[in-house]
C-alpha cells in the first residue's frame, strides 16, 4: 500500500490511461482483477468546457472503480484550471491527473501533452495553478523527455513536485520514440531518487517478473501497466499475486478468456450501445484471442461481426472446435 495525497492505493499495480481504451467498461473489468488504481483515458480541457456530450460521458465513474484517476490535458492555463475545477467539483474521481506525455501531433499542436517536456518552468506554472484551484490530489503523467538530446525527466519531476503534485507517473520513453524502442528504466530510477513524492514507473512491464524487476531496479512505488493489459486483465491479477507471494500463476484457458471477453463486451454495450460497442470490441476481441492456437482465422472474421449475438456465437463455436481438436490430440498422444 502507498498513498497519493490522502488517497490510499492498496497495492503497487496501476492501470495506465490509454486513449480510446480506458473507458469505464475496460477499467471496471481490470479493477475486478485487482488493480490498485485505474486511470481513465485523457480528456480535453476545452472539450469539457464546451460541455461536449461525449466528453462529459467520459467523466462517469462506477463506484466499483475506486481509487480512480481522471486525466485532463490542455495547453492554456486558464482552460486547464477550469477543467480541473470541473473534475474536482462534479465527479467522484479520487485524483486529477495532468497529461504531459501524449506524443501525438494533434495534442502537441495544442501546446499540450509531451510538448511540456521541453519546459520545466511551464510544468511548474501549469501544475501549481491547478493544485491551487482544486481539493483533490493532483498527479502528472510524463515521459522522460522529448528526444535523446532533450531528456529533462529529473528537472520536470522536480518542477511538478515543487508545484504541489502528489505523485508522478514516468514513462521511460521519449516523445520521439512514441511506443517503439526500449523504455529507459535508468532515467526512471534517477527521477525516483530526485523527488520525495511517489513515482510510478511505466514502460516495458509485460510480465509479473518484469514488474518486480522494475520495482527492484528503480525503487519506484508502483508499476503502471498499459498495453500488456489489453485483452489480458489476468496480467494485472497475476502481477499483484506475484508481487505479494512470489508465485507465478498460470495463464487463463480459452474458456476463461471468452467469458471475460463477453463480460467486457456487455459492459461496453451498456455504455455505448450495441453498434458502437461491437465496432470497438473487434480490437479488444483480437487482443483477448492473441496467442491462442488457431486464433488467427477467427481474428480475421471479427471484421465482419456487427451484433452481440454474432460475436457470442462465433466465440462459442471457436471454443467448441478448439476443445474437440485438443481432445483428439490428447487421445492420439495417449494411444
Amino acid at each position: 500500500m502507498f498513498k497519493i495525497g490522502n488517497v490510499e492505493i492498496p497495492n503497487r499495480v496501476v492501470l495506465a490511461p490509454m486513449a480510446g481504451i480506458s473507458n469505464v467498461a475496460f477499467r471496471k473489468t481490470v479493477k475486478e482483477f485487482g488493480a490498485g488504481m485505474v486511470c481513465a483515458e485523457m480528456i480535453s480541457d476545452k472539450a469539457l468546457l464546451l460541455n461536449s456530450k461525449r466528453t462529459l460521458k467520459m467523466l462517469e465513474v462506477d463506484e466499483a472503480e475506486h481509487p480512480i484517476s481522471l486525466q485532463i490535458f490542455g495547453g492554456e492555463k486558464e482552460t486547464l484550471v477550469e477543467a480541473a475545477k470541473y473534475v474536482d467539483q462534479h465527479t467522484n474521481a479520487d485524483i486529477i491527473d495532468i497529461n504531459m506525455g501524449c506524443p501525438v501531433n494533434k495534442v502537441i499542436r495544442c501546446e499540450a501533452g509531451a510538448r511540456w517536456l521541453l519546459d520545466p518552468n511551464k510544468i511548474y506554472e501549469m501544475v501549481s495553478a491547478v493544485v491551487e484551484a482544486v481539493e483533490k490530489p493532483v498527479t502528472c503523467k510524463m515521459r522522460i523527455g522529448w528526444d535523446e538530446d532533450h531528456i529533462y525527466a529529473v528537472e520536470n519531476a522536480k518542477a511538478a513536485e515543487r508545484a504541489g503534485a502528489s505523485a508522478i507517473a514516468m514513462h521511460g520513453r521519449t516523445r520521439v520514440q512514441m511506443y517503439e524502442g526500449k523504455s529507459n528504466w535508468k532515467v526512471i530510477k534517477k527521477v525516483k531518487e530526485a523527488v520525495s513524492i511517489p513515482v510510478i514507473g511505466n514502460g516495458d512491464v509485460t510480465s509479473p517478473e518484469l514488474a518486480k524487476k522494475m520495482l527492484d531496479e528503480t525503487g519506484v512505488d508502483a508499476v503502471m501497466i498499459g498495453r500488456a493489459a489489453q485483452g489480458n486483465p489476468w496480467m494485472i491479477y497475476r502481477t499483484v499475486h506475484y508481487l505479494k507471494t512470489g508465485e507465478l500463476l498460470d495463464e487463463p484457458d480459452l474458456k476463461e478468456k471468452i467469458d471475460v471477453l463477453i463480460l467486457h463486451m456487455d459492459r461496453l454495450i451498456d455504455l455505448k450501445g450495441e453498434k458502437t460497442a461491437l465496432m470497438e470490441m473487434r480490437k479488444h476481441a483480437s487482443w483477448y484471442l492473441r496467442n491462442v492456437r488457431g486464433g488467427g482465422k477467427i481474428r480475421q472474421s471479427l471484421k465482419e461481426v456487427s451484433t452481440r449475438e454474432e460475436l457470442v456465437s462465433m466465440l462459442q463455436e471457436f471454443l467448441k472446435e478448439t476443445s474437440t481438436r485438443e481432445h483428439k490430440l490428447n487421445k492420439e498422444i495417449l494411444v
